[in-house]
């Protein structure tokens, strides 16, 4: 059976309107060209029982997290995600074996940050005095070469921006692997042998990117890989 990756989702509510889940679909596209199963993961899941059956965890991009989980008060521009989400893809992510292999992409990686101990920076324009992170900037980052992205990735890396927080201090056992020009750190993995990824920029966004490609697919491999092993 192929691995089953599962996906957590935003919460919306609309004035009057009842609660919506919203994902959107190039996530799930992804896995699945890459191989895997994508399941949606709602916030009324039974995370112990589902952690039992996924063979790994993608947390997309999303809102803002609050700034309590790390110790500070809230920016004046930030757009808080619903705490439901946070707090099922906190009892799922501490839920699942410790050697599943997790990513995490713009709000995720931040997430794998925070869930560490680690911080964000709430608003990276008050520092870099520019908005190039927002709005879809398709950019390029350097990688380092002896780790785990790096030995995913060929040539230049590249990628789409939707972002105005991003990770400061980055917390124990993970490190850096890919910043931009401007200092931004644009990629997290685990210091251990976990495959433990998270990416500030969105590879789902550039489909057909082989660099894009190449982060799902070695994704995808390392949930079969830890599939087999369970099993």
């Amino acid at each position: 059976m192929k691995p089953v990756i599962g996906i957590t989702c935003d919460i919306y509510t609309a004035e009057n309107q009842s609660p919506e889940y919203r994902l959107k679909t190039n996530y799930c596209e992804m896995v699945s060209e890459a191989g895997g199963i994508p399941v949606i993961v709602p916030t009324v899941a039974d995370v112990k029982e589902l952690a039992g059956v996924l063979d790994g965890m993608l947390i997309p991009g999303g809102r803002d997290i609050d700034p309590k989980r790390f110790g500070q008060s809230l920016h004046r521009m930030a757009v808080l995600q619903d705490p439901a989400r946070y707090e099922t893809e906190e009892d799922l992510y501490n839920a699942l074996p410790k050697d599943a292999p997790v990513l995490g992409i713009c709000y995720g990686a931040q997430f794998l940050n925070v869930a560490a101990g680690g911080t964000l920076n709430q608003n990276i324009p008050d520092q870099l005095r520019h908005h190039e992170h927002e709005g879809g900037t398709l950019q390029t980052y350097s990688v380092e070469p002896n780790s785990r992205l790096g030995r995913i990735v060929a040539g230049e890396l590249g990628g789409k921006s939707f972002h105005h927080q991003a990770i400061d201090r980055v917390a124990d056992g993970l490190r850096v692997v890919a910043e931009h020009a401007d200092g931004t750190i644009e990629a997290i993995e685990n210091v251990g042998s976990r495959w433990l990824v998270g990416v500030q920029w969105h590879p789902e966004r550039t489909p057909d990117d082989p660099n894009s490609k190449r982060i799902f697919a070695a994704f995808v491999e390392e949930a079969r890989k830890f599939r087999e092993g369970r099993t």
